[in-house]
């Protein structure tokens, strides 16, 4: 995107000095990346990111100050888990850009979906800064969003997540953590932060108090980093040791309903210019004839589970009609190939992550990219391939 740094990068690149990287961000982690990390970060100038930054919270502020999507939405919290003492807002977010080019032949971003939901917070900018120290590059490119650098971002992650209490009554909360492909972010955050990785089949109830064992003790649990997609739990159909329905006496740092109230459901309920055509098979189960335009997601899946390109009509005939309020069609967005690399073009999905803070406002602090050359940017879609994966937007 940045011709320069990217001609330069891609002359002075070496097979080992991308080994070394990786052995560096391993040992970073404390543990190998259990996922494919490009060979090479991507250069973007700012302005483009902060486009992107800005239409991200023009579609969430769409959703959240809208009582009437608020209600539209309590259709998707499953009454299984219906947590209770549900925020006003969600503490974190994510929205997936794409960039194509318009008629006059200019790049302009535009949605892939978006979530309220923690993602790799911790890993990111670790991932990002030993791209710029492995491989040499200017130390005044930027890594973080907002008005934030380094000590600034941790010190708000701290006071997002621990928020004032003893770290050992804070837990990181997932399921099967240690088998998780971001088992790296969840070691990082324990290292940054001191507080506790915790499998949710670990937790032990006592009246409406969570506790978990250490070195032979109970310790109270006051807040928890939620990471657990329940859907995992529902796929995979384990039952948990108490009812997340139930009052408890705890804090979420990111309450859980809200991974279901900002997701693809939200998506028909946006009015934006990077918003492309969607609807919810429900409302509308005809295939439009130019159906190679069109992509079938359903609305809760994680790493691109189930979406069908070019959907036929029987595709969506074959889906019970109790189940469609959970899937959408959505007009398939070509994205454009950005990334100059040795094995050709490369498209890139750039993700901006934000926080929202009690009582603070809904801010941008990270860029996550994913580069691919398959016909999804996921790991499945894209193997065998170089110069692809999980990777840095760098700034200028």
């Amino acid at each position: 995107m940045i011709p320069a740094l990217r001609e330069a990068f891609n002359r002075n690149f070496l097979p080992d000095t991308y080994q070394r990287f990786l052995d560096n961000l391993a040992a970073d982690a404390g543990a190998p990346i259990a996922f494919r990390v490009s060979e090479t970060p991507c250069f973007f100038p700012k302005s483009l990111l902060d486009q992107m930054a800005e239409y991200g919270r023009d579609l969430v502020l769409q959703l959240v100050d809208s009582p009437e999507y608020r209600r539209a939405s309590d259709v998707t919290v499953p009454r299984q888990y219906n947590v209770p003492n549900e925020s006003p807002r969600p503490m974190f977010l994510q929205v997936d850009f794409g960039l194509v080019r318009n008629a006059t032949g200019e790049l302009e971003p535009k949605l892939v979906e978006l979530q309220a939901f923690p993602s790799l917070y911790e890993y990111q900018p670790t991932l990002a800064q030993q791209y710029i120290e492995s491989y040499g590059l200017p130390d005044s490119l930027g890594i973080y969003l907002g008005g934030y650098d380094h000590e600034r971002y941790q010190q708000q992650m701290r006071e997002l997540i621990v928020a004032g209490h003893d770290p050992d009554q804070v837990i990181l909360l997932e399921i099967h953590p240690e088998k998780q492909k971001t088992l790296c972010d969840f070691l990082l955050t324990q290292r940054s932060l001191g507080i506790a990785i915790m499998d949710i089949l670990h937790l032990k109830k006592r009246g409406d108090r969570l506790f978990y064992e250490k070195a032979g003790r109970e310790i109270p649990v006051r807040r928890i980093y939620n990471r657990c997609i329940m859907d995992e739990l529902e796929r995979k159909n384990i039952k948990l040791p108490f009812d997340l329905t139930e009052p408890l006496d705890v804090e979420w740092a990111g309450h859980p309903n809200w991974y279901y109230r900002i997701s693809k459901f939200s998506i028909p309920f946006l009015k934006h210019a990077c918003v492309p055509r969607t609807w919810l098979l429900d409302q509308d189960s005809t295939v439009p004839r130019d159906n190679g335009n069109y992509i079938l997601k359903p609305l809760y899946s994680f790493a691109g589970v189930g979406i069908k390109f070019n959907p036929t009509q029987a595709d969506v005939d074959a889906i019970p009609p109790e189940q469609r309020p959970h899937y959408m069609l959505q007009e398939r967005m070509r994205f454009e190939p950005v990334i100059e690399t040795p094995h050709g073009m490369t498209q890139a999905e750039i993700r901006i992550m934000y926080v929202w803070p009690e009582g603070g406002e809904l801010t941008p602090v990270l860029p996550l990219l994913r580069m691919g050359r398959g016909i999804m940017m996921g790991v499945d879609h894209n193997r065998n391939l170089e110069w692809v994966g999980g990777s840095a937007a760098l700034w200028a």
